[in-house]
């Protein structure tokens, strides 16, 4: 019998350590966890290889830029034919201060002018029509808002109230006198011109750089920056439509069709008017002076000597100055035309909405009472206390 077992119990003796069998070597160092798999060696060579065409890219010729001083970041196509790099800011000469010019050029690219005109100073108005556009802009500091007043108002204390709502706004208050000496240097035919001048101010505006002209009583909820960022191409002026009137509500089509036929003048179009042409809506314009013809002030004034149009204003733009800038200017988006909402769903898509609040009515020379409120947009703009200081006359 085995030493192992106990003869006649039944039972078995625990085998001593000295008498198991000793393991081998190899059972004695047992891994935990399986070994790593081996990598294909095709996939190196790939892997490889992708790695070696990226950094291959990075010697490519560049093709687009972007310029640092160009808030929304925009792609500008390299030429690389151009002895001048390429930028969104105007060229600098070369007899200027290179430092100076190009700090100016900095300046000027940050800048976007916002004009406006009024014939009835309403601070209340001007102040939500500013308030309403920081608020919609991402870069606020870059808007400067430039606004004419009648000659016989204060101008310095119509901003610094304005300043008191608006402390960190970029203001500017100037008198419409210069805008109208800038006219004369145009024309000698000013008096003409009188019935039209809310549409011929922002064509005489003696600004180098492309901007924005607003009416005062709006309200803008738009971003104006997707405007600013806009190529205007070959046109020089950039109007919403509106087709609320057309070209035949407004000029009698039969004597257009007179006047082109027999007239030789380099600004009647050679194709025929169309009498259903929507109008352009003057509540907004984007304007480069750069590109604006130079006899379009000579333009408007014939066309209103030959079509005889009263003076008195029944429409919401002159017919002069539609058939000026027929076919001549760039349609913006139709969320950019001033819009009067009659459902809360109709306001939020809307970028320009009318001011809905009390306003002052001025005659020649006295002030009438003012129109009670019908709205309340208006007020998220401006506070009770501070419409209490700015509806204080001048």
């Amino acid at each position: 019998m085995d030493s192992t077992n106990v003869s006649g119990s039944g039972l078995f003796r625990r085998t001593s350590a000295s008498a198991r069998p000793a393991p081998s070597p190899a059972m004695m160092l047992r891994a935990d966890i399986d070994p790593p798999p081996q990598p294909r060696r095709a996939m190196q060579t790939l892997a490889f290889v992708v790695i070696v065409l990226l950094a291959c890219l990075q010697f490519l010729p560049a093709t687009h830029v972007r310029d640092p001083a160009d808030p929304l970041r925009n792609w500008i196509p390299l030429d690389p034919n151009r002895s001048q790099p390429i930028s969104i800011r105007p060229r600098v000469d070369d007899n200027e201060d290179g430092s100076a010019a190009v700090a100016e050029q900095d300046k000027e690219t940050r800048r976007w002018q916002l004009f406006s005109w009024t014939d009835c100073l309403d601070l209340r108005v001007l102040t939500v029509l500013a308030n309403s556009t920081l608020s919609s802009s991402r870069y606020p500091d870059n808007i400067f808002f430039h606004f004419f007043v009648p000659e016989n108002e204060d101008e310095k204390l119509s901003y610094y109230k304005l300043k008191v709502l608006l402390p960190y706004s970029n203001l500017e208050i100037t008198g419409v006198k210069k805008i109208k000496e800038k006219l004369k240097s145009h024309t000698s035919k000013v008096e003409l011109l009188q019935p039209m001048f809310p549409e011929i101010l922002p064509l005489v505006i003696p600004s180098t750089n492309k901007f924005l002209y607003v009416s005062p009583n709006i309200i803008i909820k738009g971003k104006v920056e997707e405007l600013f960022g806009m190529d205007l191409g070959a046109y020089a002026i950039a109007a919403a439509e509106d087709c609320s009137k057309r070209l035949g509500d407004i000029v009698d089509m039969h004597d257009l069709k007179t006047i082109q036929r027999t007239a030789e003048k380099s600004w009647v179009s050679e194709k025929p008017y169309d009498k259903d042409a929507c109008l352009p809506d003057f509540n907004i314009l984007l304007l480069d002076p750069r590109r604006l013809e130079k006899n379009l002030i000579d333009a408007i004034s014939w066309w209103s000597n030959v079509l005889d149009v009263k003076t008195q204003r029944v429409n919401p733009i002159h017919p002069a100055v539609v058939l000026s800038i027929y076919g001549k200017y760039l349609k913006l988006p139709a969320s950019w035309k001033l819009n009067y909402p009659s459902s809360t769903e109709t306001e939020n898509e809307n970028n320009v909405l009318p001011f809905d609040g009390p306003m002052k009515v001025c005659s020649e020379n006295t002030v009438q009472q003012q129109r009670s409120n019908h709205g309340n947009l208006w007020n998220k703009y401006i506070t009770p206390n501070f419409d209490a200081v700015l509806s204080h006359s001048n």
